[in-house]
């Protein structure tokens, strides 16, 4: 094993630490051995977070028993379910603001290597970037899925359920039936038991090689991720010995993993961003949405997980998990990328069992034949913009525009009725230079609620969910705070779909658009708007390249 960076000779300040270690009661044969970070997210507020305490308690053993000495840090952690006042927060600028943290826990002390414990949308991402930007030995344990609870003598699905609120503000679902289902339709613990964005970057954790294999997919509630978390404490004192640091792992290879395994299983559209920002931070330049791209048209998709189709991820680890998925999708991916364990992806699922092959479904037999996640290009979007095609049946649509520039303006537009069948809601300014990364996802809920979904597209410089499903697309690039193409739209101008062409077209003559780009301005208000977004909006880079820092 090298020297340990947290046993250099810092002088004074190095001897006021083992000062101020002894002094919290360690011995001097603890702070002789490697300090390892167990960065935590655990709060009480986060339902996907609130079990972590435990399993950093069995982390620490692990690493306890192996030699070292655990110290746990704590980091930001918010759920986009929990969130009312500001969605803003969610998922861009919470997500750079925990690699920041990360970055400056793990720095300032010095660790050897740390064991990162997440399980939701912004979180999981974060702490992948700072792995990627610290280059550090690293392991990640992902908190694991919500159980389906029971309701009513069934196992339920809470989108299923969310669906009827909307009809209930309505009228037209009964409210005491919506009552009895918005108290039953969750489980104690864990992520959304869903293919939104939170198990979407599970599974693209493992597929990076940073977790143990089969942890993408545990429930949350059972003893094998216990036993996970245990091992991951055991085999991070074995990658410090190895010198197995987070770059080795974190590869355009792994990074492609992951975007496959995303478009395999119908994934979040977030991860559009989240994966090219991790690689951003692991110093690799590619253009990751032309790999998105590739995939989607290589990549069959073959397990239909909610959204995107009818399986809960209980029934998804029922028939195998993430083992069983990475074990058919291996002839489509970078076999030979390292991961946590010191072996190769290939032999991390070589015997991996697939107990159910009409829920995870072999290559030659998928649920479709291309990936969930579309970029589609054109007019409207030179640079791109994204759909989850997986959960939209629609393949193309043409309809005139009707433009508003916040979230708030669409959504009293809709509650007013004055958004009608054959309508395209161009939602902007919502990107990250303008509004923070602002999620257009209310919006598409309320109007899945009143059954418009398949009338009434979207377009949006701003985020989805993972549970977004129908017309909806987002991410635009350029968004429209820096002057592209979506600034320039019109009420009335007629708007373009086709899924199977990958096309968003704007049908505006060339000229006249110019005309329009020498009369469009728009600046940021930053009135009413706290210090750190403002930061993030003169910091953050483009979506395109997933809106990390750019300094």
């Amino acid at each position: 094993m090298k020297e340990m960076r947290s046993a250099l000779p810092y002088g004074v300040a190095g001897e006021c630490r083992r000062g101020l270690i002894r002094g919290m009661g360690y011995t001097q044969e603890e702070f002789q051995r490697p300090i390892v970070a167990v960065v935590n997210s655990w709060n009480e507020y986060n339902p996907g977070h609130l079990h972590l305490r435990t399993l950093a308690e069995r982390v620490k053993q692990g690493i306890r028993e192996a030699g070292g000495l655990p110290f746990e840090v704590m980091t930001s952690a918010v759920c986009d379910g929990m969130v009312l006042k500001n969605p803003r927060y969610i998922e861009l600028p919470s997500r750079n603001l925990i690699a920041d943290e990360v970055e400056l826990i793990v720095e300032s002390n010095m660790f050897d290597a740390m064991v990162l414990l997440s399980t939701c949308d912004s979180i999981v991402p974060g702490h992948l970037m700072a792995a990627a930007r610290l280059d550090i030995p690293t392991i990640m344990v992902t908190g694991g899925y919500m159980p389906m609870p029971l309701f009513e003598g069934r196992s339920v699905n809470y989108i299923e359920l969310t669906d009827h609120v909307g009809k209930a503000m309505k009228g037209e679902y009964d409210r005491t039936q919506a009552e009895r289902e918005v108290a039953g339709m969750y489980s104690p613990c864990g992520a959304c038991g869903v293919m939104t964005t939170a198990n979407s970057m599970c599974f693209a954790a493992e597929a990076l090689g940073m977790t143990l294999p089969g942890n993408g997919c545990m429930a949350a509630t059972g003893s094998e991720l216990l036993q996970t978390a245990y091992r991951a404490g055991l085999r991070i004192m074995e990658l410090l010995r190895e010198n197995i640091t987070a770059r080795r792992i974190l590869t355009a290879g792994a990074i492609e993993n992951a975007i496959a395994l995303t478009m395999a299983t119908a994934g979040s559209t977030n991860l559009i961003m989240h994966l090219p920002a991790i690689a951003r931070e692991a110093g690799l330049t590619g253009k990751f949405w032309s790999s998105f791209d590739r995939a989607s048209r290589e990549i069959p998709q073959i397990v239909a997980a909610s959204p995107s189709g009818p399986c809960h991820l209980q029934e998804v680890d029922r028939a195998g998990g993430t083992r069983a998925i990475l074990r058919t999708l291996m002839p489509k991916l970078h076999g030979e990328a390292l991961t946590v364990t010191g072996r190769t992806l290939a032999e991390n699922y070589a015997d991996s069992p697939i107990y159910d092959p009409e829920v995870i479904r072999p290559l030659d037999r998928p649920v479709r034949q291309d990936g969930s996640l579309y970029v589609l290009y054109g007019s409207l979007a030179p640079d791109g913009a994204i759909i989850k095609a997986g959960a939209c049946d629609i393949r193309t649509f043409t309809g005139r525009a009707r433009c508003f520039d916040s979230l708030d303006s669409a959504l009293a537009a809709l509650n007013s009725g004055e958004i009608r069948p054959g309508d395209v809601a161009v939602l902007r300014y919502l990107g990250p230079r303008a509004a923070f990364g602002t999620t257009a996802y209310v919006f598409q809920k309320e109007l899945k609620g009143r059954g418009l979904d398949r009338d009434v597209a979207i377009v949006t410089d701003g985020r989805f969910s993972g549970g977004s499903s129908g017309l909806s697309i987002g991410y635009l690039s350029p968004e429209a705070a820096l002057g592209g193409p979506l600034a320039l739209v019109h009420d009335g101008d007629r708007i373009e779909i086709d899924l199977e062409e990958r096309k968003l077209e704007l049908c505006v003559p060339q000229s006249e658009l110019e005309e329009r780009k020498r009369t469009w301005s728009w600046q940021f208000d930053p009135s009413g708007v706290p210090p750190f977004l403002r930061l993030f909006c003169r910091n953050a880079g483009s979506l395109a390249e997933g809106a990390a820092w750019e300094c």
